[in-house]
């Protein structure tokens, strides 16, 4: 999961081994460097080498997973529920088409940076609320030049205000504080505003987090359904079974979705997933209640042993 800072973390000081790189290209030197660790607002944040690609990295806070970047080639999603996501940008619009896409956690821009290399002239907005993580991004992980990504280190729902009606293509929500998404972002009323931000043919995409019973995820899905006409849920089956704490990918919008290639797509990752839509995702909701600013919560903690 991607994950949003909150109250500063009591970590000290900034492990670093040498190493070099090439601002201008974006490229980390051959010399393959060890883990680098520096405290930030939300915690302790580690940049850990891939020692299976020359200069790719795994983003973790506190121990837990947060992005994977591949800086030679961006269009690369390690992480399950990313590929997902990609999937979903992939079939927004025709191939190659600029997209405008409003990204609600930054982590380490991973997708962001997909969208920049696979739909060149993309206007992005990433919204960040931990700005000593961003500046750790932006020094170690460096943004391509040229790709239209503006990052304001602000709070997701605050930063979303602020976007005019009618931009977005695609809004997409990986916010995480604690490893749980803010109560204020689990809401109707927080949805109605995504709405108001999304184009009539724009989507919105959800990285959601929860465990058995999976009434975080139930109510999330009743949420989304007061906003939007069409839902779509990918994820691990294991996860939709209730047996194991995980990541699900909503999906959402005014318009028929695809479906049937989103299902194709998400059913032949490396680590194959399933898609609930229409009647089967209504009975998965099982009459779950909506929810409201007044009755938010956070998402549920995951257990200590999600990132073992």
């Amino acid at each position: 999961m991607a994950r949003r800072g909150g109250s500063s973390g009591g970590a000290g000081g900034r492990k670093r081994a040498e190493r070099t790189s090439d601002r201008g290209s974006g490229r980390i030197s051959d010399r393959k460097p060890e883990n680098l660790a520096e405290a930030v607002d939300g915690g302790l944040a580690e940049l850990i080498p891939d020692r299976e690609r020359a200069h790719a990295w795994t983003l973790t806070l506190d121990g837990a997973p947060q992005s994977h970047v591949d800086l030679d080639d961006p269009s690369y999603l390690s992480f399950a529920y990313q590929r997902r996501i990609g999937h979903i940008a992939d079939l927004a619009a025709p191939a190659q088409q600029p997209l405008h896409v409003v990204h609600l956690g930054g982590g380490a821009f991973t997708l962001a940076r997909y969208i920049a290399a696979t739909r060149p002239r993309s206007t992005q907005q990433i919204v960040e609320l931990d700005a000593a993580l961003v500046q750790l991004v932006r020094r170690e992980l460096p943004l391509d030049p040229q790709a239209r990504i503006r990052v304001r280190s602000t709070d997701a729902r605050a930063g979303l205000a602020k976007i005019p009606d009618d931009w977005a293509d695609l809004v997409i929500a990986d916010v995480f504080g604690g490893a749980r998404t803010p109560a204020h972002l689990t809401s109707a009323e927080f949805l109605a505003d995504v709405r108001r931000v999304l184009r009539p043919t724009g989507q919105y995409v959800a990285n959601l987090a929860d465990g058995p019973p999976l009434a975080h995820l139930r109510g999330q899905i009743a949420t989304a359904a007061t906003v939007f006409l069409e839902l779509a849920l990918a994820a691990d089956p294991a996860v939709l079974r209730g047996r194991r704490f995980g990541n699900a990918v909503l999906l959402a919008s005014a318009l028929p979705l695809k479906v049937a290639e989103l299902t194709r797509r998400v059913a032949t990752d490396p680590h194959p997933g399933r898609v609930e839509h229409g009647k089967e995702l209504v009975d998965f909701t099982g009459g779950a209640a909506a929810v409201s600013d007044a009755d938010a919560r956070p998402s549920p903690a995951p257990p200590p042993s999600a990132f073992q």
